[in-house]
């Protein structure tokens, strides 16, 4: 606590507009916003190579972003830190009533459900995809839409359903003129979006999956770039057959390692 109430102390030294520093001075909400979903970004990086010195490091920045924006609305008169984090014991506590109260769970399955029930009830009149923030990058987005969606009973009932949907977007994205690019970014969106239900029914989190697959395409292709190097020859030499080959090359080695 005493650590915590001194980073509090120096952020307001910080803000101080008299003897502060100019850059943290002058900054508002909006031009903090980017470096806060920069910093939430960073800490996921540190989690995905298991690098537990950088994630205590990027926490501390992504806490630093919440202290950020508690002071500038502490001196708008608006709220402060101590608000913040009352608010999220109390959501906490109202959201876990099977630890805080007398109901019960059997597993993590049903406490996912009566979370999202909970949730309903505190929309009230709300529609039940209000709240789903549009900042979201456009992946998450459509998996907290679906999952919102599948909490009211808009859902299908396994993933066969799911999958057809894929093959059904999939089909309506190859009939589409090549010339009407609109259509064709409107039907990819449908499948993008079949997709990410696809992973919702599988249990993956399909950004997770598409930083591994990011990852994986990075890693064959340093290979691949490191094979033309090494021949000499420009990629414009090289047709699509030989690319492919290298690829698989790539491939069967990462395999190995």
């Amino acid at each position: 606590m005493d650590t915590m109430k001194r980073l509090l102390e120096v952020m307001a030294a910080l803000r101080d507009p008299d003897t502060g520093c100019p850059w943290d001075v002058e900054q508002d909400f909006r031009s903090i916003a980017p470096y806060t979903i920069e910093e939430a970004y960073e800490v996921n990086e540190a989690i995905a190579r298991g690098d537990m010195a950088a994630l205590r490091d990027e926490l501390g920045d992504l806490l630093l972003q919440v202290v950020f924006h508690a002071r500038m609305a502490e001196e708008a008169g608006q709220f402060d830190f101590a608000g913040v984090t009352a608010a999220i014991v109390d959501k906490l506590v109202r959201r876990h009533p099977h630890v805080f109260g007398t109901e019960r769970v059997t597993g993590a399955r049903e406490q996912q459900d009566a979370w999202e029930a909970l949730k309903a009830r505190e929309r009230g009149d709300r529609g039940v995809l209000d709240g789903v923030a549009i900042a979201l990058p456009a992946l998450v987005r459509a998996t907290k839409l679906g999952r919102r969606a599948a909490a009211v009973g808009f859902d299908w009932p396994d993933i066969d359903g799911a999958r057809a949907k894929v093959h059904e977007e999939l089909a309506e994205f190859e009939a589409t003129a090549p010339a009407d690019q609109d259509a064709r970014e409107s039907e990819l969106g449908d499948l993008l979006f079949a997709v990410a239900n696809l992973a919702r029914h599988a249990g993956i989190d399909p950004e997770a999956a598409l930083r591994r697959a990011n990852g994986k395409f990075e890693s064959r292709f340093a290979l691949v770039e490191e094979a033309v190097r090494r021949s000499g020859r420009p990629w414009e030499s090289y047709d699509v057959p030989a690319l492919e080959a290298y690829w698989q090359a790539a491939k069967v080695e990462l395999d190995a390692r």
